[in-house]
């Protein structure tokens, strides 16, 4: 037990060692780079363990598979860290690991954007952990209990002016219990509610203490700026618009209007108020509140650019047949609404709808309006999102052109 117990390293408070075995099916997807370690996978563990305690994963011949982070509350019990080679889950460790993930970001400050993605999860080998950056504010989201003994010696090496904790609402009343609250400013301080940072020399602001995610949907990035490019000249829809980011990226690509749709009266006085960010910005823009099923039934507007990006409509595998019908009614009555020669930019962030299927619904229901179309691009995943495993796959996006 002293050499498992080496494990541990210093975590800010005591944790304890938890020896696993797995089934075998689990023990060659976690062989394979599998992260997730589910409760009904575990053949055998010594002891139940406590919240952030170590788990170290032995295989059937008691050799050491791996170490990650124990999570007695959720279903999802081991997030592994470290894969066949033994490591200390320290301080040293994560700030190797949060060291590593900065420095695949360096290149973003040359383009003009200081809001963007720091750490991406077990995809940059700190499961259940996101970190944003805004400007000067980073803001730290944890989605497992796992991270209670040491969010805060992580949170204080990173670097900025302040940091604010963001809690999934799974972890919300275990982290209460220790003194800690959604929205939390947790290191430095700033005097505002929310952040205003730039994205491509475009400013946003981000409501980091209670916005949704962490402030911002940072991951469509990419995508923005394509629709910048191909926006100028065009009328654009945005629906299912949030903050306005893809409408204020076609303003300043040279668009002759821009509409914003959404539900919600708060994201439509944020899209307001990031165009009063952009003085610079000259292009009218619409705000429209409706339903954008709804609304894209009754209209009779048309449009040269519309962007098709809804909330997951597949929040579980039950709802994935939904879901594709819901894909499908979107998708048919935005091409209805194009006008010749538009572009359909449709984009989904549903993890239990797979890229290809989704791909291929776009293009089945743009064959079966008739209308001559071809297929511009598609993507995935922004660089600083990367998905190093399939459950962590959730952002795709096709681009469409209307020729008739």
């Amino acid at each position: 037990m002293e050499a498992v117990q080496s494990l541990v390293g210093e975590l800010g408070r005591k944790v304890s060692i938890v020896r696993v075995r797995l089934r075998p099916a689990a023990e060659r997807a976690v062989r394979r780079g599998h992260p997730w370690v589910y409760a009904e996978s575990i053949r055998e563990e010594h002891r139940r363990g406590e919240a952030g305690d170590i788990a170290v994963v032995y295989d059937r011949n008691d050799k050491f598979l791996a170490v990650g982070l124990y999570d007695p509350m959720s279903p999802l019990r081991i997030r592994v860290a470290q894969l066949g080679k033994p490591a200390k889950l320290d301080d040293v460790f994560w700030r190797e690991r949060l060291r590593e993930a900065i420095g695949k970001r360096s290149g973003f400050e040359s383009t003009g954007t200081n809001g963007y993605r720091l750490v991406n999860g077990e995809s940059d080998g700190m499961p259940a952990l996101v970190i944003d950056r805004y400007a000067g504010v980073m803001v730290m989201k944890l989605y497992s209990v796992a991270w209670l003994p040491c969010f805060e010696s992580i949170a204080k090496g990173l670097p900025g002016e302040a940091v604010v904790l963001r809690l999934a609402r799974n972890v919300q009343q275990a982290f209460a219990d220790g003194g800690h609250v959604d929205g939390q400013l947790i290191v430095g301080e700033f005097g505002a509610d929310h952040v205003v940072f730039e994205e491509n020399g475009i400013r946003f602001r981000s409501d980091v203490k209670c916005g949704q995610k962490t402030g911002f949907f940072l991951d469509q990035r990419e995508n923005r700026e394509r629709v910048g490019r191909l926006a100028n000249g065009k009328s654009v829809l945005n629906l299912f618009s949030f903050s306005g980011g893809f409408a204020l990226y076609a303003a300043k690509g040279g668009a002759i209007s821009v509409t914003d749709l959404d539900i919600s009266e708060h994201a439509l006085a944020a899209a307001k108020k990031n165009f009063e960010l952009n003085s610079g910005v000259n292009c009218p823009h619409e705000l429209i509140q409706a339903n954008a099923f709804d609304w894209l039934d009754e209209t009779d507007a048309s449009f040269d650019l519309i962007v098709l990006d809804p909330p997951s409509l597949a929040k579980k595998e039950a709802d994935r047949e939904n879901a594709l019908r819901g894909y499908r009614r979107l998708v048919r009555a935005a091409i209805r609404r194009l006008r010749r020669r538009g572009v359909l930019v449709s984009a989904s962030c549903s993890a239990h709808v797979q890229a290809e299927e989704f791909f291929r619904l776009n293009r089945e229901v743009a064959a079966a309006s008739g209308r001559p179309y071809s297929e511009v691009e598609r993507t995935q995943h922004a660089s600083d999102h990367p998905a190093t495993f399939s459950e962590a796959e959730y952002l795709k996006c096709i681009y469409l052109r209307f020729d008739g």
